[in-house]
């Protein structure tokens, strides 16, 4: 049976059991977005802007594990996905973009709205396609999501002229996918799985580093499982939170330069380093050349270009995660390291969190702590990028996988309302909460239009410090307090929230934190909760600029830890 391009696509997202796609319109996928709404299985989100789109689909993949979908038209709207792809890209999350584009016989002409969102996109995508045939689509859509949730996940765009779409051919969905240059190395090889086993058993100050990877691969069990029969203590980056159970006595926390102090004077102490699915991003690492001076490495990841790419490595392993750890299990052997772990209790005494100090704790860390108990663990924590995202990843306790989302590789101001929309619409049972600050609040707040379209019961925590709290707490330390454009003047954002039809509160006190945080959730639909910064509260631990994760500033007016 013949088929337009425009149903061969809704089609094939039909046979990949697509429920959800988020976008917009313009005059070139107009065809499209006239076809999907035919289709009631499948649930079409309007979004306001190209980029809040891919934030959702990534939003949605993250909750979910399933790949997410965005959809936009040419020029404009293709180029506003570029945010949202390069989050997907560097986080390694699964989500294909569809674009339109004007008639194959207008490309090269610089025609109305005429962008090439292939090449631009080239560097931040795993593969990408300019379709320029009807009979392709199908066999394009299928490689998409092969491509897009295999291997190391990312993001596939599948660019659509206008001809195609409302061009016809006979549909067929292919049964399987044959690309015979993309074959990932999924299991291990055995010898060097022989030799990290032998480097493990022998260590006496061994420190898994879990990552993002984990999580993907769905490795949790099988990490837990290998801690607990080796007694080596677990750290985590922050795309790794919530792969290891954050109340677990094994579990140290997130290293790196907002880490928790034991977690970075463990990985410095370290005579072995067992990385699992991270890349040893400078975030976590300090500097690179004083990382982990004296310990063995071994690194497992799906994606070869990152082994030894960072950090020199003694036994690389390529392959799937989940399937790594498996055989790595087997061969395992119960170690105690009763000094090792009591040393690094030590220094988790020694260095605790400012909320496990008592009184005089800031407000934004007593919020998040607030928010864990009063959600009792339970909710799913989608972040923005600045000071309440390092808030967010300290003083919330994960136990599970999927339950924080954020962009960590591009730190994405902005992320957070349209992903937390995205993940919210992907399991609508979870308790989601928003956390933000006002300055990337204010670049994506017209999704608020979506939230109160949608009646999703999101609640939304808004940290307003009037200021970029990150960037002024940089210029604190690095530029003499010279506070350069960050400084914000902001709306009033209960009445913004009013405008949409969302009830809000605003908090400046701590007496006031728990009851309006039981008050959004006893609120059937989404709320919002203003919480008043003082604009001068910084994050710490702190680990400054070329210096060992060992080094530390611990608060205000203290002198760096010294290794």
């Amino acid at each position: 049976m013949k088929m337009t391009g425009a149903q061969i696509i809704c089609e094939s997202l039909m046979r990949e059991s697509v429920d959800v796609v988020f976008g917009d319109i313009g005059a070139m996928n107009g065809p499209l977005h006239n076809t999907i709404r035919q289709y009631p299985q499948i649930r079409y989100v309007t979004v306001n802007h190209g980029q809040d789109a891919a934030h959702a689909a990534d939003g949605y993949a993250r909750a979910t594990g399933k790949v997410g979908i965005c959809l936009a038209t040419s020029g404009i709207e293709a180029t506003n996905l570029v945010t949202g792809i390069a989050s997907a890209f560097l986080d390694s999350s699964p989500v294909v973009a569809i674009t339109s584009q004007v008639a194959t016989s207008l490309l090269g002409r610089d025609a109305f709205q005429e962008v090439d969102i292939t090449g631009v996109t080239m560097p931040i995508t795993k593969h990408n396609y300019l379709v320029m045939e009807v009979k392709s689509l199908a066999t394009v859509i299928k490689e998409a999501f092969y491509l897009s949730r295999t291997g190391r996940p990312g993001p596939v765009l599948v660019d659509v002229p206008r001809d195609v779409l409302i061009g016809e051919a006979k549909f067929s969905y292919p049964d399987k996918v044959d690309l015979p240059s993309y074959k990932p190395t999924l299991r291990g090889h055995p010898t060097q799985i022989s030799k990290a086993a032998k480097l493990i058993n022998e260590a006496h100050r061994p420190v898994v580093i879990a990552g993002q990877g984990v999580n993907i691969s769905g490795a949790c069990h099988e990490l837990k499982k290998l801690a607990e029969t080796g007694q080596i203590p677990v750290v985590t980056t922050l795309l790794g939170i919530g792969s290891f159970p954050e109340t677990h006595a094994l579990s140290f926390g997130m290293l790196g330069m907002h880490g928790m102090a034991c977690a970075n004077m463990a990985v410095d102490a370290a005579d072995l380093i067992l990385a699992i699915g991270m890349r040893f991003d400078d975030r976590a690492t300090g500097n690179v050349s004083l990382f982990a001076p004296n310990a063995r490495i071994i690194h497992v990841d799906v994606d070869p270009a990152e082994i030894s790419k960072i950090i020199p490595v003694d036994v690389p392993i390529v392959g799937d995660v989940k399937q790594v750890l498996s055989a790595l299990n087997k061969l395992i052997t119960a170690s105690p390291h009763n000094d090792w772990l009591e040393q690094i209790h030590t220094w988790h005494e020694e260095h605790p969190l400012s909320v496990a100090k008592g009184a005089g704790e800031g407000l934004p860390q007593y919020v998040i702590r607030q928010l864990y108990e009063l959600t009792g663990g339970e909710a799913t924590i989608v972040t923005g990028v600045g000071q309440h995202q390092m808030w967010a990843a300290q003083y919330y306790l994960y136990d599970k996988p999927r339950n924080l989302i954020t962009s960590g590789g591009l730190g994405s101001m902005g992320y957070s309302l349209p992903a937390a929309i995205g993940a919210k619409i992907g399991d609508p049972d979870r308790i989601v909460w928003s956390v933000d600050g006002d300055g990337g609040f204010q670049m994506t707040m017209r999704e608020l239009s979506t939230v109160a379209r949608e009646n999703l019961d999101l609640k939304i925590a808004l940290f307003n410090n009037s200021c970029l709290g990150m960037v002024r707490q940089l210029q604190e330390f690095y530029c003499d307090k010279r506070y350069i454009a960050t400084p914000l003047s902001g709306p009033d954002f209960m009445k913004i929230a009013e405008a949409y039809g969302i009830p809000s509160l605003r908090v400046e006190h701590k007496a006031e934190v728990a009851p309006a945080i039981q008050k959004a959730m006893e609120h059937q639909g989404p709320f919002l909760i203003e919480f008043i910064i003082n604009p001068g509260e910084n994050v710490y631990p702190m680990v400054l600029s070329g210096m060992s994760l060992s080094q530390f500033l611990e608060g205000p007016k203290k002198e760096p830890v010294a290794p």
